[in-house]
């Protein structure tokens, strides 16, 4: 093989090489935004949210997290160490507006290159398609970044759009609230009371089948024992006879 030819097969693997080069840069560009997921939950229910939330810092890590949510009955951050979370309610309806995750003194927060989550479990959601989790990310040299923003009209994404959690139809069978809510643990609840009224009458009926069950007992040994007594009076006469 010439020099000529190895240069030709050359060329278009290099041009290969730079265009996946290019398209992984910009899948890491795109996956660098603060997401939210929740594979469970659906529109009305209870669920668990995770937010992931990457450092896009060069110079400085992540210290505080605030995410706004859509007024929620009930809503309670999970324990991660290093990190105080404060719950916002509406002082009105006691609703929970946003919660806040903030780094503890010498905790390292959200390290430059590496990225961490935050969880909530919470309901009801609202019975929509699809809501958005605005975000505001804050950096420990003071810089601020407020990930609220739109989808664009024609599907492009923003420079710092807002998580947003696509909320698929409930189904019938009450099953779809994922990981709890009010509906299933009523639920649990009726089933208990059934199967401890069901013990109940099953120990009653065994109860009462026990006492008869003696009565006939007494009943039968008396028999036997006057048939027993009559049996040797008759006897005793034919050998006096």
């Amino acid at each position: 093989m010439n020099n000529r030819m190895i240069r030709c097969l050359a060329a278009p693997a290099a041009a290969l090489s730079i265009a996946a080069a290019g398209t992984l840069a910009g899948a890491g560009a795109a996956a660098a935004h603060v997401s939210a997921t929740a594979p469970t939950l659906t529109q009305g229910g209870y669920g668990v949210v995770t937010l992931v939330v990457p450092n896009e810092s060069e110079t400085a890590a992540t210290t505080t997290l605030t995410v706004t949510l859509p007024n929620l009955k009930s809503a309670r951050p999970e324990v991660m160490s290093g990190w105080r979370s404060t719950v916002t309610k509406d002082p009105s309806t006691e609703e929970v507006t946003s919660i806040t995750w903030s780094a503890l003194p010498g905790s390292p927060g959200v390290p430059v290159g590496e990225f961490a989550q935050f969880r909530i479990s919470g309901g009801p959601f609202p019975e929509e398609d699809s809501i958005a989790l605005p975000a505001t990310q804050t950096y420990g040299d003071g810089e601020e970044v407020s990930w609220s923003e739109p989808m664009g009209a024609d599907g492009a994404e923003p420079d710092h759009p807002a998580p947003v959690l696509t909320l698929p139809v409930a189904d019938g069978d009450g099953g779809h609230h994922g990981t709890g809510s009010a509906s299933d643990e009523t639920t649990a609840e009726a089933a208990d009371s059934s199967t401890d009224d069901t013990a109940r009458w099953l120990g009653g009926i065994g109860l009462i089948v026990g006492a008869l069950g003696a009565v006939f007992g007494v009943a039968a040994l008396t028999r036997a024992g006057r048939a027993a007594k009559s049996s040797g009076t008759g006897e005793s006469g034919s050998d006096d006879a």
